[in-house]
C-alpha cells in the first residue's frame, strides 16, 4: 500500500505514535509518505519506502495567523496525485481530519477517490475538541472520515459521550518497539547518579499542566524522607520554569535533575527503579508503556486509558488524582527490595502485549477493510 501519514512533528504522544507506525509500515514493505510542517523527531532513519513532504505555510500580511489548514489540504492533494497514494491516515483530529476532508473533496472533483482514516489520540477529544470554537468541526470531521480509530477503550467512550459521533470507532492501542525500548546495561550511569545506592525515580512528559508534575515533586519530597532516592525529570514545556522554582523552594535542587528533551530516552529508563505518572488526563499512557518495556514499574493515577496499561498490583499501582500520600505508600511498597524484582518482571511482560509486531497487523487489516469499503462505494456502518 501507499499510505500518507499526517501528524504533528513533535515529542508528544500522537506524533511519536504516528512516526513509529510509519516506520514500521515502511519496514513491512509499504510506501509511507509523511506530510507535516517539519520533519518528525523520530523520523531518524533511512528507508527506501519512507518519504517526507514539508508543508509550506505562506505568510501573507492579510492573515493574522498562518492558514495552516489550507496549506496542509493543498499539500495532501499534491502528494496524493503525484505519489498515487491509496489512503491517508491522519493523527489527531484538529486540524488534520478537516484538512483531509477538504483534500478528499478537491480530489473527488478531479476524479480521484482517496479514503482517509482519523486516529484520535486524547486531548484532541478530551480537551481541545470540546472547545465550542472547534466542536462542530471536530464532530463533522470524525463523521466524515472513512475510518476512525482510538488509542484506548477509554478514549472511544469519551468520544461517544462528548460528541455526536455516528461512525464506528475501532480501538487499536498504542504500541512499543521492543527492539528499541529494552533495558540496557548502563550501570556506570546509575552509579554516577546514585553513588550511595539510592533508588532512582523518573518522570517523562511534555511538561503541561495536565501532567501534574508538581505532584511528582511532592511524592518525591515525602518519599526521600523515608528512602534515599533521586529524581530525573525528562522533557520540556510551559510548566518547567515553575517546577524548577518549586524544586528549589522544597530544597530538592541536589536530588532532582531536569534533563530536558532526550531522543534516547530508553537509555535513561534503563537505570530507573520507578516511573511516576500523576496525570489528570491520559488517553493511553505511552510514556508509562515505554518505561515498562525497560522493566520499570509504575505508580500512576487511575484516569483515562492508564488502567488499560498499568495493571493494579501487578505492574504498579493506581491512585486517585492528587492523592500524594497513596502514591508515596505505593512507591515504598514497590521499591522494597523484596518486591521490586517482581514488579520489574511484570512490567516487561505486560509491555510485550503492546509490541509493534502485534499491533501493526491490526492497522494493516483495518487499512484493507477501509480500502475495500471505499472501492465498493459502500457507506461504513452507522452506530445506532
Amino acid at each position: 500500500m501507499k499510505i500518507g501519514i499526517v501528524c504533528y512533528p513533535t515529542f508528544g504522544g500522537s506524533g511519536v505514535v504516528a512516526t513509529e507506525l510509519g516506520k514500521a509500515l515502511a519496514k513491512a514493505g509499504h510506501q509511507v509518505h509523511f506530510i507535516t510542517y517539519s520533519q518528525p523527531p523520530r523520523l531518524d532513519f533511512f528507508n527506501e519506502n519512507v518519504f517526507y513532504h514539508e508543508v509550506h505555510i505562506p505568510n501573507y500580511p492579510l492573515f493574522q495567523y498562518p492558514p495552516y489548514e489550507l496549506a496542509l489540504a493543498s499539500k495532501m492533494v499534491e502528494v496524493v496525485k503525484n505519489a498515487q497514494l491509496d489512503l491517508l491516515h491522519v493523527h489527531y483530529a484538529i486540524p488534520h481530519a478537516s484538512s483531509a476532508y477538504m483534500a478528499k473533496q478537491i480530489l473527488h472533483s478531479q476524479g480521484i477517490e482517496i479514503p482517509f482514516i482519523t486516529t484520535l489520540h486524547g486531548t484532541d477529544i478530551t480537551l481541545v475538541g470540546k472547545d465550542p470554537s472547534f466542536e462542530p468541526v471536530v464532530t463533522f470531521s470524525i463523521n466524515a472520515s472513512d475510518g476512525v480509530t482510538a488509542v484506548s477503550e477509554s478514549l472511544r467512550s469519551d468520544t461517544y459521550a462528548q460528541f455526536d459521533v455516528k461512525r464506528p470507532i475501532e480501538v487499536i492501542p498504542n504500541f512499543i518497539d521492543l527492539e528499541r525500548f529494552k533495558k540496557q546495561k548502563k550501570d556506570h550511569f546509575k552509579l554516577a547518579l546514585c553513588p550511595n545506592g539510592e533508588k532512582l525515580l523518573i518522570h517523562t512528559s511534555n511538561f503541561r499542566k495536565v501532567k501534574r508534575i508538581d505532584d511528582v515533586l511532592k511524592v518525591f519530597y515525602k518519599l526521600r524522607k523515608v528512602l534515599p532516592s533521586k529524581l530525573l525529570l525528562v522533557g520540556d514545556g510551559p510548566e518547567r520554569p515553575g517546577l524548577e522554582k518549586l524544586s528549589r523552594d522544597m530544597g530538592l535542587t541536589s536530588e532532582v535533575r531536569f534533563l530536558g528533551k532526550l531522543d534516547a530516552i530508553e537509555e535513561v529508563l534503563s537505570v530507573a527503579d520507578l516511573f511516576i505518572m500523576p496525570s489528570e488526563k491520559e488517553s493511553f499512557g505511552l510514556a508509562a508503556l515505554e518505561a515498562m518495556a525497560c522493566e520499570v514499574p509504575i505508580i500512576s493515577t487511575n484516569v483515562g486509558g492508564i488502567p488499560e496499561v498499568n495493571v493494579q498490583g501487578v505492574t504498579g499501582f493506581l491512585s486517585e488524582i492528587g492523592d500524594v500520600d497513596d502514591m508515596v505508600k505505593n512507591a515504598l511498597y514497590i521499591l522494597d527490595d523484596a518486591h521490586l524484582p517482581t514488579f520489574k518482571a511484570n512490567a516487561l511482560e505486560r509491555a510485550q502485549d503492546f509490541d509493534i509486531t502485534r499491533i501493526l497487523p491490526r492497522y494493516e487489516s483495518y487499512y484493507e477493510q477501509i480500502l475495500q469499503v471505499s472501492a465498493s462505494n459502500e457507506a461504513p456502518a452507522v452506530r445506532l
